[in-house]
């Protein structure tokens, strides 16, 4: 009887570290969201229509901003991780755990690699674009630019999952959230751009986690 009990146990292990890896993901995107949007209500001189997100990861308050990018990484890397451990089989059972892990990689980067103060945020800097991007600022957009298009491909994948499996609806919405994260940033409406990004990469994250719940 006792080794019955430890075998049933063991056999169960895996599946409660997978359900709780896939919970990081499921929390990670409304935990970033609901971190951007506190800060954009409250920080004084943040303008969304001019400032990209990234952008509250600098002045005085910068380490919340960067602890989010960090903490939404570290769940994005989880969801990958539960991604391999709960797809056995199937279209994207080995490139979605990869392109999610570089996704939530390029998150961490993000907040690592700070952007530069500019166009009268934080408030006191002057309302002008800065004169020339720091090293730190192109790691920053190099490091988004790799995690979002990482993101879209992932999408496009599922989406070829989906259809294949004739889930039609799902396969259509991660079709939709993969093109329009790939839709080349348009420098006249960028912050604005970004922020929608930011929306759908975190619904779309959410929405694979909770899904990979209820199956797994």
């Amino acid at each position: 009887m006792t080794l019955t009990a430890g075998a049933s146990t063991t056999r169960h292990i895996p599946g409660r570290v997978s359900d709780r890896l896939l919970l990081a993901g499921v929390a990670a995107g409304p935990l970033f969201l609901a971190s951007a949007v506190t800060q954009m209500l409250t920080r004084d001189g943040f303008d969304i229509t001019r400032h990209p997100i990234s952008q509250l990861a600098t002045g005085d308050l910068a380490w919340i901003q960067i602890a989010t990018f960090v903490i939404a990484g570290a769940g994005a890397l989880a969801l990958a991780v539960g991604l391999g451990r709960t797809m056995s089989a199937g279209t994207g059972r080995r490139a979605l755990p990869v392109l999610v892990g570089v996704f939530g990689t390029g998150l961490i980067a993000a907040g690592m690699f700070t952007m530069d103060p500019e166009k009268g945020f934080p408030a006191g800097t002057p309302d002008e674009p800065a004169a020339q991007m720091s090293w730190h600022s192109i790691a920053h957009s190099a490091a988004a630019a790799v995690a979002f298009t990482a993101l879209a491909i992932a999408a496009l994948v599922l989406s070829v999952r989906y259809a294949r499996r004739r889930a039609a609806l799902p396969a259509v919405a991660s079709a939709l959230a993969g093109l329009v994260l790939l839709v080349p940033i348009s420098p006249e409406y960028m912050s604005i751009q970004i922020a929608v990004n930011g929306l759908v990469a975190f619904t779309w994250t959410t929405a694979l986690a909770i899904s990979r719940r209820r199956v797994a």
